[in-house]
């Protein structure tokens, strides 16, 4: 399955329908720095700022989208994460997928990351795949990530770091200063939910470590959590994450998550009942620390992961056997960040959903409980929403239950250093959308008034809701 004209579809107008469209994202949305609040890039691989080996370690080897889009072709999973294949050979069924991944947004990233980076303006497929594997080989010789992040005009990104992480390589990062790029923290402290894991007393006895703290009981367990946070924040960090299914709000007391506690350290396993009020006392009292540090708080939620338990044993988390769940998360939300409010401990929040059908559900909970010292925000369309159909209903309803003049925009959320061109795939759709209105005489034809706010939602709300500089 190949293309008969193989130069690339990218055109300067790309997914810009309307000339008030094209004035918006040329004259105010092009050229914008861009912050990117939430990633899974390496700060190890920032530090180091070596040049890459080739196209495949920085495109194709933990790339779980590519992935999952070759196992739905068929390819063997030796052509995919397979150590006794060539890189040429697992780029070339890359190469073989692509063309049957039309529609996916998987065709229109490849595409504008070719281009961007490396300037190919031709279709990647079978015909194709040996001249476009040289030739980004060829130019990657000399280009390192920071190289990258420049040429993307990235000003400042959050990486995503468990607590036990020493964020040795930040302080490399920081003490260089050579680049210009602020590379930040982000805390990311998941593992500590899964009090039923069989690693989980490792995990805590680690976590203890790194803080010189034995962990014997509840009140020690949030000393070392505090202190955690407070090493981060000296780090620079101001943003933790939470990926989730749904957001744990039971009723507890902090003498029954200790009895549970106290019961696993032991080495019985609390049951699910148990594990949701020990999670729930845990997940408000770090909402509590991180609004006393000013932070601001992400909530990822909604994915079922893991779900092919043979590659999961194979190959570990993260390698694309990761679905939509249809968890409840109107209820419990609302419990947590009601209870927040009510004790005066709501920092600022950032709120993903990964269930379409629970798009009005997200739209409509921030403005329970923004004031004027306290905002939450809807986030961008994530993971499985993330393309152009995803970004439009998630804009669209945003705009319709709540203020898109607002939002915070867009992030990539990638371990890829060339995912960075998803910050102009959104802001095209964002430019179109209201270019659209406009010519439709849905809005009024005010191209300095829809710059402004453009530039906003690009740039300058996330820079003022974040307050990384503080």
């Amino acid at each position: 399955m190949e293309f008969k004209k193989t130069e690339s579809f990218i055109k300067e107008n790309f997914l810009l329908q309307t000339k008030a469209a094209e004035r918006l994202y040329f004259e105010h949305a092009a050229d914008m720095p861009i912050i990117d609040y939430h990633n899974h890039l390496s700060p190890q691989v920032i530090a180091a700022n070596q040049p890459y080996e080739g196209i495949n370690q920085i495109w194709l080897d933990g790339d779980h989208y590519k992935w999952r889009a070759m196992r739905s072709l068929g390819v063997p999973e030796k052509f995919i994460t397979g150590k006794e294949t060539t890189n040429k050979e697992k780029f070339d069924q890359w190469a073989y997928t692509v063309p049957f991944s039309v529609g996916n947004p998987l065709f229109h990233w490849t595409h504008l990351e070719l281009d961007r980076y490396f300037g190919i303006k031709t279709l990647l497929q079978p015909s194709t795949s040996t001249s476009i594997f040289e030739e980004t080989n060829r130019q990657l010789e000399n280009i390192t990530p920071n190289t990258l992040l420049k040429k993307m005009k990235v000003e400042m990104l959050c990486t995503t770091d468990d607590p036990i992480d020493d964020l040795s390589s930040h302080q490399k990062i920081a003490s260089s200063n050579s680049h210009g790029i602020e590379v930040l923290p982000g805390f990311r402290p998941d593992n500590i939910f899964g009090i039923n894991g069989e690693q989980y007393l490792d995990y805590i006895k680690t976590l203890g470590n790194s803080a010189q703290e034995e962990i014997q009981d509840l009140d020690s367990l949030l000393s070392v959590l505090k202190s955690k946070v407070e090493y981060f924040h000296q780090n620079g960090c101001r943003i933790s994450d939470h990926g989730l299914e749904f957001t744990h709000a039971a009723d507890f007391t902090h003498a029954e998550a200790n009895a549970i506690l106290k019961k696993r350290i032991s080495g019985i396993l609390p049951s699910p009942d148990e594990a949701s009020l020990f999670n729930s006392c845990v997940l408000y009292e770090l909402f509590v620390i991180y609004h006393d540090f000013g932070w601001t708080q992400q909530l990822h939620l909604g994915a079922l992961r893991g779900n092919n338990q043979k590659l999961k044993t194979k190959l570990g988390a993260d390698v694309g056997c990761d679905s939509i769940g249809d968890f409840a998360q109107a209820k419990n939300l609302s419990r947590l960040l009601g209870r927040l409010n009510d004790n005066d401990k709501l920092t600022n929040t950032i709120l993903y959903n990964l269930n379409p059908a629970m798009n009005e559900v997200f739209a409509t909970m921030p403005g329970n409980f923004n004031n004027d010292k306290v905002e939450i925000q809807w986030g961008t369309a994530w993971w499985f929403l993330d393309q152009k159909e995803g970004m439009e209903s998630q804009m669209r309803t945003l705009s319709n239950m709540g203020l898109l003049s607002k939002f915070i925009g867009m992030l990539t959320d990638s371990r890829s250093f060339l995912s960075f061109p998803r910050h102009e795939y959104f802001r095209r759709l964002l430019c179109n959308m209201i270019g659209n209105d406009i010519e439709k005489g849905l809005l009024p034809n005010d191209i300095s008034f829809f710059g402004d706010m453009v530039e906003n939602i690009c740039y300058y709300n996330l820079k003022e809701f974040i307050k990384y500089k503080n």
